[in-house]
């Protein structure tokens, strides 16, 4: 076979293999999608699709959210964030990987104000999820679990 033409038959081979991908890694994440429970505060996030197909999760509800529907991140480092509302507000964000273990995002605890870009969220069983979080040498994770398969009415 000539060179050129195994060059243009490796290359059709990549992209029909890489074409697929997208579609592959929403399958992967797809486990993920729907309500969670926490187990601070009786909470529940939203765990759905970004708008760059990663993974994100956003706040729905809380104990202190149904005192108080419109409490704001008070606690968050950056000044100009301290106005957000915490209900709706994506708390995990950028994950990717998959079938157990999605990594790359960014966790945050607005009751803390603290985050972390060195997370993991690792699915040990169908409706088990641990979040983890780690800040130089020191991590602190939480089990979630699922309570509802897709996040589309909100909770």
């Amino acid at each position: 076979m000539q060179p050129h033409r195994l060059g243009l038959i490796v290359g059709a081979i990549a992209c029909l293999l890489t074409a697929g991908a997208p579609a592959l890694a929403q399958q992967s994440n797809a486990v993920l999608y729907g309500i969670w429970a926490t187990p601070k505060n009786d909470g529940k996030v939203a765990i759905e699709p970004c708008e760059n197909g990663a993974v994100c999760g956003r706040v729905l509800d809380g104990r202190q959210l149904r005192q108080n529907p419109n409490q704001a991140d008070v606690l968050n480092p950056d000044v100009s964030k301290r106005t957000r509302r915490v209900m709706g507000l994506n708390i995990l964000d950028g994950y990717s990987g998959g079938p157990t273990e999605w990594k790359g995002g960014v966790v945050y605890d607005p009751q803390t104000g603290d985050s972390s870009h060195d997370s993991t969220l690792t699915l040990t069983a169908p409706n088990t999820l641990v979040v983890k979080g780690c800040r130089l040498v020191f991590c602190r994770s939480e089990t979630w679990t699922k309570i509802q398969n897709t996040a589309s009415n909100g909770g």
